[in-house]
């Protein structure tokens, strides 16, 4: 009786909202008589009865006495909400009122079971769960007041265009901020998890086995919202409802990934971030749980595959939704088709080996790439898994992503969830088998023509002539053969002794970059205060020059070898394929007063034309010191920037100067550097930031984990009295002396990519005390020969006299 009271109460106050009381001069604000009061749908009124029914709100005239036939039922709304069923077998779908109205009478009773069981059926059942909370379904806020309910149309109608363009292209028609509204009001989580488990297990039979995302639009819904559940991250879903859950979305088409990415994308960041978050403690969660070995790899765990898989949708719709740079890009140069038969070719092998870059089929979908992405809701650096990589078993990975990726997963396709560290170590596996497969067709070829086996890339050249010789020999293989180009490196200086066994090779590169970026010689220039070298637009040098600086660093790239190089951000950019911006002149560019000036002009307030002065024609000096004079339009001088035209000044200036004005120099540059990275994955794995660490390593140089990843030979142990002196002695070096130490035991002042622990450092015992030998190093294996010297005085004065003097091979 009490709840036939209850609902024929609710019914009233139903009535009173809707109708009204029929007194003209009502003044009860909650009766659609009154004057004030604003009209509600069925939706809002419902929710708006439940309140007035809960607070014992006045009511305008009597109960009337209960007819079937003419009294107003909640049901009448949008709702298939039947109060009188106490097991709710007639709601098919959820709206935000039919929640709200069972949770209240739920409340009033004092029994949650009803709900419960509501709950667990919907949100089991995809059909159900796809017809729910749908937008034009939506209502207010269970207990707002008029004022309040105006503010949350209000905010529903922001929310609409903000995010209205987005919603209709993906045809996703459920109402995200109601799903979240539902969520927090309803805290039974454990009838959320088996739901989520049961309706998980169905979604990934119907999408793979029936095709449903095709045949039903609303199918995207589901995955919607249960993504809206905060508490997804939390431990009684990491361990089956998760997994299942990211095992069924991963089953979409790529063009429902994309749609769901590009959804996303929309929220913000505090939603991208939950999302992120919650893909990525699955991962954590499942690699920390297991152990895992040569047999058993994170390769074959369906739960991790899975999370990065759902990790990658995330990642694009942070890009998307963050500053996105599009259509700004580098024109690339094409190769040209080559008549001549791949080793792999001949041998039958083609079908084996990917021949160039691998794209993301996401990626392409969407039309996005990660170096499209100039500033991401979350930063890059969150996706990736520090778990994850310490498992991963880089070698095989890239087995399966060069050989076999289409039957086993490789985490290199997903290159955001790794470390720079361990796609170098990709990009070294790649670069090993192209020169073992260069080695093996110079066999091959060698048999079948009777000629002498050259497995290798061999340049002799003259320390006093290093350029002039590296340029006439590269110049001639990459006109004649450039496919030796992928053979590995090998050096001979011209009148010493020595085999290179990299140690050479990292000579080589440093003596040519000393030698290209010498003032004297012009081809580039440098800005003192940033400290960075810049192409020089001006320079008289031929373009085979530029040509070779850009074969350097690709070889050095091919050949694990760092540089000691000083470009900006902006030529790595490039190098990858995008063009210069306004951004990238004032954060990396040397002109650093053109980009404040610029700034200024964007920002000026006053009256642009008559206070500046300036036209469409711009000057600057060349390395002589002329004039040189550029119209940034067609007859510039003669039109004057204004207010209206400044931005498009500013941008016709910037690319002048970052594109057009060094567009021959850096073309010929680029060019030398694709002959050797062109089919590598390099584009695929890396950013610009990342391919600036891996041509330049880091310029942290943390001594400390050199110490403790530092292995001893010849008697030699961390506790051997000379070797502590030695660290002593390090330790207490200036940081030029610490560099020219690096430099002496490696070849290179910077350290590798993932810091100096990543040097792999062997001191071994060079004899006893002697007063004529210093120490000596072979840089290739960055092995460092130790004396036992008798007093840690004697150790530093002969130290520091082999960091100083030490040059060329052989010397000390």
């Amino acid at each position: 009786r009490k709840r036939a009271a209850a609902k024929h109460l609710i019914e009233h106050y139903f009535l009173q909202l809707t109708e009204g009381c029929g007194n003209a001069d009502c003044k009860n604000e909650f009766c659609a008589s009154c004057r004030d009061f604003r009209p509600l749908d069925n939706n809002a009124a419902a929710v708006k009865a439940l309140e007035l029914y809960k607070i014992n709100a006045k009511l305008c005239r009597p109960p009337p006495l209960k007819k079937e036939s003419d009294s107003p039922s909640l049901d009448s709304g949008p709702s298939p909400l039947d109060l009188s069923d106490a097991d709710y077998s007639d709601v098919h779908y959820l709206t935000e009122t039919t929640v709200c109205m069972i949770l209240s009478l739920c409340e009033e009773e004092g029994d949650y079971s009803p709900l419960v069981r509501v709950i667990g059926r919907i949100f089991s059942s995809a059909d159900a769960l796809m017809k729910s909370f749908r937008k034009d379904e939506a209502s207010e806020p269970l207990g707002a007041s008029s004022s309040s309910a105006a503010a949350a149309s209000s905010k529903e109608a922001s929310l609409e265009e903000v995010f209205g363009d987005v919603v209709e292209m993906c045809e996703v028609t459920v109402v995200m901020c109601v799903v979240r509204r539902v969520f927090v009001r309803l805290l039974v989580e454990e009838v959320f998890v088996n739901a989520l488990i049961n309706l998980s297990a169905n979604m990934e039979l119907d999408l793979e086995y029936l095709n449903v995302y095709e045949t039903s639009p609303d199918y995207l819904n589901i995955f919607v919202i249960v993504m809206e559940n905060s508490n997804l991250h939390s431990p009684e879903y990491l361990e089956e409802a998760l997994p299942q859950f990211c095992r069924a979305l991963v089953k979409l088409p790529v063009s429902g990934l994309a749609r769901l990415s590009k959804l996303w994308s929309t929220c913000g960041l505090a939603h991208v971030r939950h999302v992120t978050e919650t893909f990525q403690q699955l991962i954590t969660f499942t690699v920390v749980s297991h152990e895992y070995d040569g047999e058993n790899l994170v390769n074959d765990d369906e739960t991790v595959v899975a999370a990065t898989q759902c990790l990658k949708v995330a990642f694009y719709a942070s890009i998307q939704g963050g500053d996105v740079d599009v259509g700004n890009d580098e024109e690339d140069e094409q190769d040209e088709a080559s008549d001549e038969l791949t080793l792999h070719e001949l041998l039958g092998e083609e079908q084996l080996y990917r021949k160039g870059p691998w794209v993301d089929p996401l990626q392409k979908e969407l039309s996005v790439r990660p170096i499209d992405g100039t500033k991401p809701l979350v930063p890059f650096e969150d996706f990736i898994n520090e778990s994850l990589n310490e498992v991963l078993e880089v070698d095989r990975d890239f087995t399966f992503f060069k050989v076999n990726e289409d039957v086993k997963f490789s985490f290199q396709s997903c290159p955001f969830i790794l470390t720079v560290f361990n796609k170098s170590r990709g990009l070294y596996y790649d670069n090993r088998i192209s020169m073992y497969s260069e080695r093996r067709r110079s066999a091959f070829y060698s048999m079948t023509q009777d000629t002498e086996p050259n497995p290798f890339l061999k340049l002799k050249v003259r320390r006093d002539h290093i350029i002039d010789d590296a340029l006439v020999q590269l110049e001639l293989i990459s006109t004649e053969k450039p496919s030796d180009l992928k053979k590995q490196l090998f050096i001979e200086f011209e009148g010493e002794q020595g085999f290179d066994e990299g140690g050479l090779s990292k000579e080589f590169f440093q003596l040519v970059l000393e030698e290209i970026f010498n003032p004297d010689i012009g081809m580039f220039t440098y800005d003192d205060d940033t400290r960075v070298f810049w192409f020089n637009s001006s320079s008289l040098e031929n373009e085979a020059q530029y040509t070779l600086i850009g074969l350097v660093l690709g070889l050095a790239i091919y050949n694990n070898c760092i540089l000691d190089l000083h470009f900006p951000m902006i030529v790595y950019k490039k190098l990858m394929g995008k063009k210069g911006t306004f951004s990238d002149l004032s954060d990396s560019h040397p002109v650093q007063v053109l980009s404040r000036s610029l700034k200024s002009l964007l920002e000026y307030p006053g009256n642009v034309e008559e206070d500046m002065s300036l036209s469409f024609q711009i000057s600057h000096t060349d390395m002589f010191g002329s004039p040189v004079f550029y119209d940034l339009k067609e007859n510039g001088e003669q039109i004057p920037v204004t207010r209206d035209n400044r931005q498009e000044f500013v941008n016709l200036y910037t690319d002048y100067m970052l594109n057009k004005s060094v567009e021959t120099q850096f073309r010929a540059f680029k060019k030398g550097f694709l002959m050797v990275t062109q089919e590598s994955p390099l584009k695929h794995l890396f950013r610009p930031e990342e391919l600036e660490l891996l041509i330049c390593g880091s310029k942290k140089l943390d001594f400390g984990a050199l110490e403790e990843t530092t292995e001893y030979d010849g008697g030699y142990s961390k506790d051997t009295p000379i070797i502590k002196d030695f660290w002593e002695t390090i330790r207490a070096f200036e940081e030029e002396q610490k560099r020219l130490f690096l430099q002496f035991i490696s070849g290179t002042v910077r350290a590798p990519v993932g810091g100096l622990g990543k040097l792999k450092m062997t001191i071994a015992k060079n004899g006893s005390d002697t007063d004529r030998c210093c120490p000596t190093s072979h840089t290739c294996y960055n092995i460092l020969l130790l004396p036992e010297y008798s007093s840690k005085a004697k150790l530093r004065e002969r130290l520091l006299k082999a960091i100083t003097y030490a040059k060329g091979f052989g010397m000390m």
